[in-house]
């Protein structure tokens, strides 16, 4: 039987430059979020997770990256190369593809005191894609996902079609974003955004913390490791149609993506052992995924949110999220759900209070966005 792999990966975050910086501290239950006081991204102080600048920008000197990059490309970049250092693929390789996940790109790019550093189409997402593209010598064109918050998920549910339909034998999935006015500024708007770091599923939480991330997951069809054994099994998307912004009271674009992701997997419902939901914090998100896990009968699979950690990344959030959920697999650890402390949803869901071991062999990632779409995925852990 063929499969897709997760051969290797990277994440850039608050919480480090490397995956095993990252999980590590998910291990300690250290979260990235801090008060920011930036009179240029907000007027007044708000809790966000950012990447170090300081570290990012003598890393980005060691690698001679020029100027002709954008800070987006730049990170984008390092977390590619960590990436591939641990695989067998060649992303020069028109057997190779490069899919993209972002809701913003490079959005900074708006200032005008950065953007006449740059030719005028770099601020659109496609011309992101062809940049990174063009730096690894990529012959392909490169493809673009930008569906709210659901990016990342469903990126990686596109890379692996491309693997399993025999188009490529490698994917080279990345999910990038950062924090800029236009970003802070928007979700002010919609006063969704906590004044304190988010606390996911909890009965005080009042809205999300923003934060910025890169994530690189490379899938292939032939891993060149064989103790390589988390594989994608199936994944799906849909929507609701409900509000622009408001999720279904219902939790039926959740409900459905993750039936559809469940049957393709060919994994039973009762066969899961972890959910890495979204858990934004925000009410109507969290009680939303509650009620989609309770309509699937999952409530007493352990469940958890990442957001209390790295606060919501946008197009990272999925990717980083999946990636970190591989190595809960690899290494049997569930993570307590960071900002958690009281029960605040209608449904009884085992959102995990404490950091500890437990045998996983499936799980499945839940993501949700504005629009109404939904995704899901589920990954499985092959014996050795």
């Amino acid at each position: 039987m063929s499969y897709v792999y997760l051969e290797s990966d990277n994440i850039i975050s608050s919480l480090g430059f490397t995956t095993n910086e990252n999980i590590d501290k998910l291990s300690k239950a250290e979260g990235g979020i801090t008060l920011l006081d930036d009179k240029e991204l907000f007027t007044e102080r708000f809790p966000v997770s950012m990447i170090n600048r300081n570290t990012l920008l003598k890393r980005i000197e060691n690698t001679n990256l020029s100027d002709e990059y954008t800070l987006l490309e730049k990170i984008i970049i390092l977390s590619v190369k960590d990436a591939l250092k641990n695989s067998a693929a060649d992303i020069s390789s028109e057997k190779t593809a490069i899919v993209l996940s972002t809701t913003k790109g490079n959005i900074d790019l708006l200032d005008k005191s950065i953007s006449d550093k740059y030719p005028k189409d770099r601020v659109l997402l496609w011309s992101l894609a062809e940049t990174i593209a063009k730096y690894f010598n990529n012959p392909n064109k490169p493809v673009v996902v930008s569906n709210a918050c659901i990016s990342g998920v469903m990126a990686i549910n596109i890379g692996a079609d491309l693997i399993n339909t025999e188009q490529y034998n490698n994917a080279v999935i990345i999910g990038a974003d950062i924090v800029s006015k236009f970003v802070v500024s928007g979700f002010q708007s919609f006063k969704s955004v906590s004044q304190e770091p988010c606390k996911p599923f909890d009965s005080e939480r009042v809205g999300l913390t923003l934060g910025e991330a890169c994530g690189t997951l490379i899938l292939t069809n032939k891993p060149s490791d064989n103790n390589c054994n988390i594989v994608y099994a199936g994944g799906a998307t849909a929507n609701d149609a409900n509000h622009i912004s408001g999720p279904s009271r219902t939790g039926e674009g959740s409900f459905i993506a993750i039936n559809k992701a469940i049957k393709e997997s060919g994994i039973n419902a009762g066969e899961i052992d972890y959910i890495s939901a979204h858990g934004t914090a925000t009410p109507y998100n969290d009680e939303m995924e509650s009620i989609a896990i309770s309509r699937v009968e999952m409530e007493s699979v352990p469940v958890n949110s990442l957001k209390g950690y790295w606060g919501h990344t946008l197009g990272a959030a999925g990717l980083i999220e999946t990636i970190a959920m591989a190595h809960t697999m690899r290494n049997n650890i569930l993570f307590k759900t960071l900002g958690y402390s009281t029960h605040g949803v209608s449904k009884n869901i085992n959102v995990i209070t404490e950091t500890g071991n437990s045998e996983v062999k499936n799980a499945l990632k839940m993501a949700s966005g504005f629009g109404g779409c939904n995704a899901a995925l589920i990954l499985k852990k092959l014996d050795k």
